[in-house]
């Protein structure tokens, strides 16, 4: 057997085999390919079945030119209601699913790439065996079935690859699509329907003359995270939305590989939200604008009432800083931010004439810069991208249509449990998630992903509730006790003195944060934000809080983060702590937390938690 392409052997023997892996984690189904699901478990009695397929396509993205080679998903509806799947045309992005609560869901999957692939369900509280872990990752020519009941309440999340240390590419080819999710709640409340319930998928590309998608090559692209020069929503390039005079609900996704948006209306008009990640919140929240972080989900309450039939209004991705290393931060402070209708500045507006990427050719000033975020060249080769933090169009809206007939944005939307610390069995001893960056080496927790490891403190209970505290480590020293044995590493990375591995034992604490945050070090120059994303149930947020270090730029986007509602990605900007609040109900199982920044992903900031 031939191993696929981009696929190591170590990587590769990692999804074939798992001898140690079964002792590791009794009770638990760890995926050999002669385990691999590929037919309906007998008495699961689907009321949605639906086949998927990937495999590789050309789509027109502009309207001029050659056809853009892209990987796609394809999805055909077996059996349930005839308005489950939404095509979209002339797009890279899947067909839009739409889930009932309590529907329960077959998929067939049928791998027709040239490598490995699985499909995670992010945002959905499914079983481990319907989660995508990567485990499950099937060859070319391979076929999975998911099988699952719909747990979540009305919401939006989307589906995407998950194959490891494939996932970038592969969701930056086109291996994405919207899930939408609706239950009695939100049917009696009076939201916008039917063509006023619109997609809003916002990425970043880059493309050569030929319309071809050019993708990062060498470490240092990687570090820094994907930026392309061309912001696509929907798949569209210079995307525009003609509206009427009435509300509407756009369902925002971020589905850049590492692009934060700062959302925000060009004449200053607010921002309204009624729901985050795959949940409705419980009342509309506004906003001077929205940070949007990849992974991330915000619904959008854009009402065009007392707009002028024939008038256009701009949404930006609005200047913002703090979120990238400092290097990044200074040089950016050269750089100019695109207007609307004006030229959108490449890169940093530093360095011109750097060299655009591995294929293009190298052209001199007319601000194309270097940027450390344009460090996407094979080595140092530097390739063109809107600076991270920069000002550029996201999209227009034109209003057509005078109309007087709109539903108006409710005081109330839908009741849940808040969460608080007292709900925890673990108030005093939150597990830590922290966040580490170095040359070569993004990490949670200290550690690097593997597929058959999991630490003492990665270990939950069924049913349980746990507070969790994720941070930026940093410092000169890092212990943590692993079982009986203490393992201690030093690099700049941070100090993590006394973590222990066990969620219920007793944390001897040395410095700031319970001994987790240590003081500036190596790693500090490298302190960036960190879109982290935990698999499973969704989470609350408890608060958030800026370490003495401080975080420079923090003041540019604080006011857009929405922390109410139910979350499965949180942003975690440099010098920030996080407390959140995690159930870890239903499912028994590996449940993987990773940042969502997808090169970092791939460069395993990943690790997962065992719930038994």
């Amino acid at each position: 057997m031939t191993t696929p392409k981009h696929v190591d052997r170590r990587q590769f023997l990692q999804y074939s085999l798992f001898g140690a892996t079964l002792a590791a984690f009794p009770g638990v189904l760890l995926a050999e390919s002669s385990q691999i699901k590929t037919s309906p478990t007998p008495g699961f009695n689907a009321d949605v079945e639906l086949e998927f397929t990937a495999q590789d396509a050309f789509i027109s993205i502009f309207d001029q030119g050659k056809k853009t080679k892209v990987q796609k998903y394809f999805a055909k509806l077996l059996k349930g209601p005839k308005d489950t799947l939404t095509q979209l045309h002339d797009t890279h992005l899947g067909p839009i699913v739409h889930f009932v609560k309590g529907q329960k869901v077959r998929v067939y999957f049928n791998n027709e790439l040239t490598e490995p692939h699985i499909i995670h369900w992010h945002g959905l509280h499914v079983p481990q065996s319907s989660d995508g872990h990567p485990m499950y990752t099937v060859e070319p020519g391979e076929k999975f079935v998911y099988e699952f009941e719909v747990l979540n309440r009305a919401g939006t999340s989307f589906y995407h690859s998950h194959a490891h240390h494939l996932t970038a590419e592969q969701v930056y080819r086109g291996l994405a699509g919207l899930i939408t999710v609706s239950d009695d709640d939100e049917k009696a409340l009076d939201l916008p329907r039917g063509e006023y319930d619109v997609p809003f998928a916002i990425q970043d590309r880059t493309f050569d003359d030929n319309n071809q998608l050019q993708y990062l090559h060498g470490m240092m692209g990687k570090m820094m995270g994907f930026l392309g020069d061309t912001i696509l929503v929907n798949g569209k390039k210079d995307a525009e939305f003609a509206v009427k005079t009435r509300a509407y609900r756009f369902r925002a996704l971020n589905g850049s590989s590492s692009r934060i948006y700062k959302l925000g209306w060009e004449d200053g008009t607010p921002l309204t939200a009624i729901g985050t990640d795959a949940c409705l919140l419980e009342k509309p929240e506004t906003r001077p604008y929205i940070m949007l972080a990849p992974g991330e989900r915000v619904d959008l309450w854009l009402d065009f009432t007392g707009r002028e039939a024939g008038s256009k209004l701009v949404m930006f991705s609005l200047p913002h800083s703090g979120t990238m290393p400092a290097m990044y931060e200074k040089m950016h402070k050269g750089g100019k931010h695109s207007e609307a209708g004006g030229e959108q500045h490449r890169g940093m507006g530093m360095m011109g004439g750097m060299q655009h990427g591995g294929d293009n050719k190298t052209e001199a000033g007319d601000h194309q810069g270097m940027g450390m975020g344009g460090m996407h060249g094979g080595g140092m080769g530097m390739m063109n991208g809107l600076a991270q933090g920069a000002k550029f169009v996201i999209a227009t809206f034109k209003i057509t249509e005078k109309v007087s007939d709109s539903p108006k944005l409710p005081e109330k939307l839908v009741t849940f449990q808040r969460l608080t610390a007292a709900d925890t069995d673990n108030a005093g001893q939150p597990i830590p998630i922290a966040i580490s960056e170095g040359p070569m080496a993004m990490r949670l927790n200290t550690k690097p992903f593997s597929m058959d490891e999991v630490m003492d403190i990665e270990k939950v209970k069924l049913g349980s509730i746990k507070k969790i505290k994720i941070f930026h480590a940093h410092g000169g020293e890092q212990k943590m006790e692993h079982g009986d044995k203490a393992e201690s590493k030093s690099g700049g990375t941070g100090e993590m003195s006394g973590m222990q591995h066990g969620g219920d034992k007793k944390t001897e604490a040395s410095g700031q944060a319970g001994g987790m945050m240590g003081g500036m070090g190596g790693g500090m120059m490298m302190s960036m934000a960190h879109p982290i994303h935990l698999h499973g149930q969704q989470y609350q947020i408890l608060s958030r809080k800026i370490s003495s270090m401080g975080s420079p730029g923090y003041e540019t986007v604080k006011d857009g983060f929405i922390d109410s509602g139910w979350k499965d990605t949180v942003l975690v900007m440099p010098g920030e702590e996080v407390e959140i609040v995690k159930p870890f109900q239903d499912y028994k199982g590996l449940f993987l937390y990773h940042c969502h920044n997808l090169e970092h992903e791939g460069l395993d900031m990943m690790r997962q938690f065992y719930i038994s």
